[in-house]
């Protein structure tokens, strides 16, 4: 009997984006142009089709050959969601496939497993973070993906290597490459947790070295990054393990591995994003360590300077007194008796505080091994 995550036949919208959306997106007003194909899993090996009309559709799948339909863009909502409830889709299963931004999901009905996940991906600085949805559903002989961003091709890499296979019907099972194309979007995740990692490294040196506030600010940023990739990986772990337990028939014996290491996969990925945000944690403390010992040291600074000067001012503080008997006053050379023992109580006292390290400079560039004296 299949247990479903809780809420999982109803929509479940986040409350706002994870991250900005793609250039795409932007430029049609939030909804990119629909675009769809066909692959087309026949005897002789994987064939890409244009899609031309859903009656061709509907008789390649009546016929039983495995077909995977690639849904690019959402602007086509109806026809989008015509086409599915023609294709035997249910209507609470396609829901979250036609309404993003959803919260990432697996989650299995009878005979069909969904998929939501977010496309992350950096642009051309690492600062800005951008997302598009990503759903894909499995059914009997069938495999379609959604994606919200109009991209100029959907899954290039894998298309590529599935037409040049040109392997056989049997070894080209749809749940292998349902699992391949959700290792496709996990995997893309590393790079950007090693280019976060890479500038975590920078900003730490910087700010043990010049510390400023803009280091502050953009350690906030990719912390801020690092918590939206771990909200979109979290929920996959509880709800992959649910999926393998249920011992799914749509699922073969390879799937149910690559979804296994998928599991560990999604559990590495979120160790990563754990220690790179105790990294952040790291640096803000570096950072606020290092402005301390700087303030230090200009307390320090004003104190020996108040110090040293402290006694000159009790000197000329007394000889500017106006009394009548001041027998100093009378001296000759008493001006420059007075100057010659401030300048000796100035000089005891500077030897004083050198000899007990006072201008020792604590917030001097820490210099790396092996980068010279």
């Amino acid at each position: 009997m299949l247990r479903l995550t809780p809420g999982a036949l109803s929509s479940n919208l986040l409350e706002e984006r994870p991250a900005d959306p793609p250039a795409d997106l932007c430029v049609h007003g939030g909804v990119a142009p629909t675009q769809m194909d066909l692959v087309v899993f026949e005897a002789e090996g994987p064939s890409r089709r244009a899609f031309t009309c859903r009656e061709s559709l509907q008789a390649l799948h009546q016929l039983q050959v495995p077909l995977w339909l690639r849904i690019r863009g959402l602007a086509d909502h109806q026809g989008i969601q015509t086409l599915l409830e023609q294709l035997g889709v249910p209507a609470s299963l396609a829901e979250p496939l036609l309404e993003p931004p959803q919260r990432p999901q697996v989650d299995c009905l009878d005979q069909v497993v969904l998929v939501v996940i977010h496309r992350l991906r950096f642009g051309v600085d690492p600062a800005v973070l951008f997302s598009d949805q990503v759903g894909v559903m499995l059914l009997p002989g069938l495999l379609i993906s959604v994606e919200e961003s109009a991209a100029a091709e959907s899954f290039p890499e894998l298309t590529n290597w599935l037409i040049s296979s040109n392997a056989a019907v049997e070894d080209q099972d749809l749940d292998n490459i349902l699992h391949f194309l959700i290792d496709d979007l996990l995997d893309d995740l590393f790079p950007m947790l090693e280019r976060i990692s890479h500038r975590l490294d920078q900003l730490e040196e910087a700010v043990l070295a010049q510390p400023n506030p803009g280091q502050l600010a953009q350690t906030f940023l990719f912390r801020s990054h690092l918590r939206t990739i771990r909200t979109q990986v979290w929920p996959l772990r509880h709800q992959i393990r649910i999926l393998l337990r249920e011992r799914l028939p749509l699922l073969g014996p390879e799937a149910t591995v690559g979804f296994q290491e998928m599991a560990e996969m999604v559990e590495l990925l979120h160790e990563n994003c754990e220690l790179l945000r105790n990294q952040c944690d790291a640096i803000s403390q570096a950072y606020a360590a290092s402005v301390g010992n700087r303030m230090n040291q200009v307390m320090k600074t004003l104190t020996i300077l108040t110090s040293i000067f402290a006694p000159l001012t009790l000197i000329a503080g007394i000889y500017g007194m106006n009394f009548e008997v001041m027998p100093e006053l009378r001296l000759r050379h008493g001006y420059f008796i007075a100057l010659a023992l401030m300048a000796l109580v100035a000089a005891l006292q500077t030897f004083w505080l050198w000899r007990r390290g006072w201008f020792q400079d604590w917030t001097q560039s820490h210099r790396t091994p092996g980068s010279g004296s």
